[in-house]
């Protein structure tokens, strides 16, 4: 062979090799998100919760975990893996939970917990989005005759340790110079049954919580009083580990997706309906256009797989939280006086 042919040998290979470097689809080297790529390759998304908490996340007769938490984590599998039921439920307690984020234990925290600056610059992960607005709140026993928060001087009140709860007590006690005997349990079931049982004159924790379990009272509900006081606010969070942005990213519009279908008043029910929109916001949510699901590392319908499987947050807020007796109020979206309000996605 020449020189010259061996010199345009040389370029039609590497020119081939060009073309089969940047012709080669994206998701070929992986979707960018290392979780995500875990996820997919266990047919899973690890998902920490509690597992205690009625409304949120607890097990029902047959052993189905149900709640605004478990769903979160349903829709998260939804969106990643296009099937809700491939999110596996690891239960977590309020001193384990973050290591078990931060271990890879799990995917995703949908746990209940309060996104603080604390947490977000000091423990290595940070909050996809907001699930529930919350604020910190105290149940006491009717018979205690017990008004507001600020005739509690003096007394005993159970709570969890290591819980953004605790603080907020003891804030609200320093501010208004009071003074109270913390009860320290870990365990949710024990702390609440020492409540029930007179080993401490009031219960705290968010607000939804204490309202819940007083639900879950039946006819003895009304031996029990949330006190008007709501003494902390208390965004209510999923979390991911830092570092990984492409699973942040899938996390967070996952949500969003959920609440610009409440919007549009698209639900599991009726989104084929809206196969056909010439709604371009719709088109887009829906994959019919846009590429979206794409610029995430994923299918183009991961906004339609969680409408579908899982529901709009209106149903997902419907199916947990209303039959505890709680009013949705600030976790309404924007249109409806609350604070649950989409940025566009496109």
């Amino acid at each position: 062979m020449t020189r010259i042919g061996r010199i345009r040998g040389l370029a039609l290979l590497t020119g081939a090799l060009m073309c089969a470097v940047w012709g080669r689809p994206a998701m070929a080297e992986g979707s960018g998100s290392a979780t995500l790529d875990a996820a997919i390759a266990r047919g899973q998304v690890l998902c920490g919760l509690s597992g205690q908490v009625p409304g949120f996340s607890l097990p029902d007769s047959q052993g189905v975990m149900r709640g605004l938490d478990a769903d979160s984590c349903r829709a998260v599998a939804a969106a990643a893996l296009g099937d809700a039921g491939k999110a596996k439920f690891v239960a977590t307690t309020t001193q384990n939970r973050f290591t078990a984020l931060q271990s890879g234990e799990v995917d995703v925290l949908s746990r209940s917990t309060t996104w603080t600056l604390g947490r977000e610059a000091n423990l290595g992960l940070e909050f996809a989005w907001v699930n529930y607005y919350d604020g910190t709140g105290f149940l006491v026993k009717t018979s205690s005759g017990v008004k507001s928060a600020k005739d509690m001087d003096g007394a005993t009140i159970c709570v969890q340790p290591g819980t953004s709860t605790e603080l907020a007590i003891n804030d609200y006690f320093r501010l208004n110079k009071m003074k109270f005997t913390p009860i320290l349990i870990q365990d949710l079931p024990e702390i609440q049954g020492a409540f029930l049982s007179g080993r401490c004159d009031a219960y705290s924790t968010d607000s939804s919580a204490l309202a819940t379990f007083r639900f879950s009272q039946g006819p003895k509900a009304a031996d029990l009083v949330l006190l008007p006081e709501i003494i902390s606010k208390e965004p209510l969070g999923v979390m991911v580990r830092k570092g990984d942005d492409k699973w942040f990213d899938v996390v967070r519009w996952t949500f969003i997706a959920m609440i610009t279908a409440e919007e549009k008043g698209i639900t599991s029910a009726n989104v084929d309906t809206f196969m056909n929109s010439a709604d371009p916001d719709i088109r887009r949510l829906l994959g019919l256009e846009g590429d979206m699901g794409k610029a995430l590392g994923l299918d183009n319908k991961w906004a339609y797989n969680v409408i579908k499987q899982v529901g709009n947050l209106g149903e997902v807020w419907d199916r947990n939280i209303t039959p505890m007796g709680v009013t949705r109020g600030i976790n309404n979206i924007w249109t409806k006086g609350g604070l649950q309000y989409a940025p566009p996605i496109r």
